[in-house]
């Protein structure tokens, strides 16, 4: 079973992430898309805070060969909140709470559910750390269906260059999620999506595969840093707001055959 567990909790990579924020913003809602990742953000930096505020054991800490190696890898930092249930839950259920469907919520919710139960399953997290999370994430996802971010006349720049000021003066050895999660949060305030969804399943497909394709180069390209320079707090930072920026300002000027202007 471990094989399954391991498949399910990969669900709650970066990678998937991104992809899924990606084509929710460029093929379905994408004002939504950035409400949301605002919102992703917002989450993804308190639990940053809490996880290494707490700093709460895992259940194999001191005792590392209760685990494999294998589920052990997707176990980095401390365990309160998780992070993997927590985010799951701010993306599926802020997508459920927006598209407000009831096969939509079917979708999220078993995903979510799977995702939290995967990661008691691998030993990596008690069952009150993914609690904590689902609770965490459902206030967020609630945030990403409901909440307003303003961004108007100069609150669209000042909001973003203060988040980078902070990722600028993080201490040395600071955890990489701050970074992360700053500059995720600059790029998705930043952003105007300024542009519609295809109309037809052929656009849809080109739109998904191409702009991934960049979205990717870009995001591969910039892990390519040494990894010296990657760590500092500004340039990781900075990192992740320009692949939200190519995203959501780059890619839909170059495919605006099928993301026209709305």
């Amino acid at each position: 079973m471990e094989s399954f567990w391991l498949a399910v909790t990969n669900l709650g990579r970066d990678e998937v992430f991104i992809v899924v924020l990606a084509l929710y913003t460029w093929l379905v809602n994408p004002r939504g898309g950035r409400n949301l990742g605002v919102a992703f953000a917002l989450s993804y930096l308190v639990n940053t805070a809490l996880k290494f505020g707490f700093n709460e054991p895992r259940p194999f800490t001191g005792n590392p060969g209760q685990v494999s190696d294998a589920a052990r890898a997707t176990a980095l930092g401390p365990g309160l909140p998780s992070g993997h249930t927590q985010m799951a839950a701010t993306l599926w259920g802020g997508i459920a709470a927006q598209v407000g469907r009831t096969g939509m919520w079917v979708v999220a919710l078993v995903l979510i559910a799977l995702i939290g139960v995967s990661r008691v399953a691998l030993g990596v997290h008690y069952p009150l750390d993914v609690l904590i999370g689902l609770l965490l994430g459902a206030a967020f996802a609630g945030l990403a269906a409901s909440g307003r971010f303003p961004q108007e006349g100069a609150m669209r720049w000042i909001i973003p260059l203060i988040l980078l000021v902070l990722a600028a003066f993080l201490p040395a050895g600071t955890p990489r999620e701050y970074g992360t999660s700053l500059g995720l949060l600059a790029g998705f305030w930043l952003v105007r999506p300024h542009f519609a969804p295809p109309r037809d399943w052929t656009g849809r497909l080109i739109v998904a595969l191409v702009g991934l394709v960049v979205v990717f180069a870009v995001y591969f390209g910039l892990s390519a840093l040494p990894q010296a320079f990657k760590d500092i707090g500004l340039i990781r930072a900075l990192r992740y707001a320009l692949l939200v920026v190519v995203a959501v300002e780059v890619v839909p000027p170059l495919l605006r055959r099928w993301l026209p202007r709305g």
